[in-house]
């Protein structure tokens, strides 16, 4: 048979400019190596280790005894945009109603749909670092250009007014905000969203896409802010995302929704009609009973995360060269590996970037964390603590003993 049919690679040139989730493979390799034997603690997942509260399983049981198997509407049944209308009334004062309601196949479909229905070539999202890593490589997807805006540790992770106007331009379509924030777990005050929406009320033109997946895990006492509520004037142009697989462990559901302008969620469901079609029934009826019931488990297990959070800080601050500020929420730490940048392991291998150290941890101790190199920020590496105490223990102290190791 000719070669012509390989004359052309078979991944497209845009897909080539995309990186397969690090996250995700970074968890695969722990997996592979658990299965050769090894003992590895994987640190790696942004994945509750709670189980899904038996009063939503229990929802789920009934739907399908019920038959409630078919096809839904593309983005979502009626009784599920009620209950996320409800919910965005009761916790967030945002008055949505269904026809702003979208339900996605989770949280990253939510994103994704809205970037493809309303990017265009040329388009510019902008994304603070350190960065969710699906964020830039779904706008590449899409045709847009991702534009980065620093933070910093001296910022506590979180994007000033300066740093996000030195990004604005006339290009730019969306400004992607995540609070509390994945990798660094840094959460957004009242105060911080309004300074930033005096900036975006110069760029009247852009989008606002406002990730509050982690919103039920805040820390020491501190009050939720969304950003629409804060500055209701930028309301009509802002999409406000969450879901149900943080705050409920629901990951595997698959069910993540938003609400945002009629017209955008009316273009967010034509790209699902001829894409995914819609999320699972079954998921939507379980996402019904974890929005609509007992809410009293969540800050139960927030609390754990936040002794979590407290034994983890403590531990990689006593690692020789490891830098761990505390975050406000999620349950990730993000700590700066600055101090053991041009060490060198036992074997003599130098430790030049992130991904060498995370690499030499996993070989040396069975640790896998992510680099920082993957969320746009280095060096640093992110921590899940969403484990047990006893892993969390036992994790700290052999990092604490490869940093100690290191020359």
């Amino acid at each position: 048979m000719p070669d012509q049919f390989h004359a052309r690679p078979l991944q497209s040139a845009t897909l080539a400019r995309v990186k397969p989730s690090p996250t995700l493979a970074i968890t695969q390799k722990a997996s592979e190596l658990a299965a050769q034997g090894r003992k590895i603690i994987s640190l790696s997942a942004g994945e509750p280790d709670f189980d899904t509260p038996d009063s939503i399983k229990a929802a789920a049981i009934a739907a399908i005894q019920g038959g409630k198997t078919k096809y839904t509407a593309v983005d979502g049944i009626a009784e599920l945009k009620q209950a996320i209308a409800a919910k965005f009334a009761r916790e967030n004062a945002l008055p949505y109603g269904p026809a702003q309601i979208n339900v996605s196949p989770g949280g990253k479909a939510v994103i994704y749909n809205a970037l493809m229905a309303s990017v265009d070539p040329g388009d510019e999202i902008v994304i603070p670092t350190p960065y969710w890593v699906s964020y830039p490589d779904m706008a590449i997807m899409v045709g847009g250009t991702p534009v980065f805006a620093a933070t910093s540790v001296e910022t506590g992770y979180k994007l000033t007014p300066a740093a996000l106007d030195a990004a604005m331009s006339s290009k730019t379509r969306w400004l992607i905000l995540n609070s509390p924030g994945n990798p660094s777990g840094a959460a957004y005050e009242a105060e911080e969203l309004a300074a930033l929406a005096d900036v975006l009320r110069s760029y009247p033109h852009a989008l606002i896409l406002v990730d509050d997946m982690y919103e039920h895990l805040l820390f020491d006492g501190r009050a939720f802010a969304t950003l629409a509520a804060v500055a209701p004037d930028l309301y009509p142009r802002i999409l406000t995302m969450n879901g149900v697989s943080k705050s409920y462990s629901m990951t595997g559901w698959r069910i993540g929704y938003a609400g945002g302008p009629p017209e955008l969620i009316r273009a967010m469901a034509k790209v699902m009609s001829q894409t995914t079609s819609n999320p699972s029934s079954i998921s939507q009826w379980a996402a019904v009973a974890a929005l609509s019931g007992p809410q009293d488990f969540i800050a139960e297990r927030c609390a754990v995360f936040q002794r979590r959070r407290d034994l983890v800080v403590a531990g990689l601050n006593a690692a020789a060269g490891i830098d761990c500020p505390v975050p406000q929420g999620a349950f990730y730490v993000y700590p700066s590996l600055a101090g053991v940048i041009g060490k060198r392991t036992p074997d003599g291998r130098e430790i030049q970037t992130d991904q060498d150290f995370c690499e030499a941890l996993l070989e040396a101790e069975d640790i896998a964390v992510v680099h920082g190199e993957a969320f746009g920020l280095s060096p640093a590496f992110r921590l899940s603590y969403a484990t047990s105490t006893e892993l969390l223990t036992e994790a700290c102290a052999r990092i604490q003993r490869f940093c100690a190791s290191l020359r």
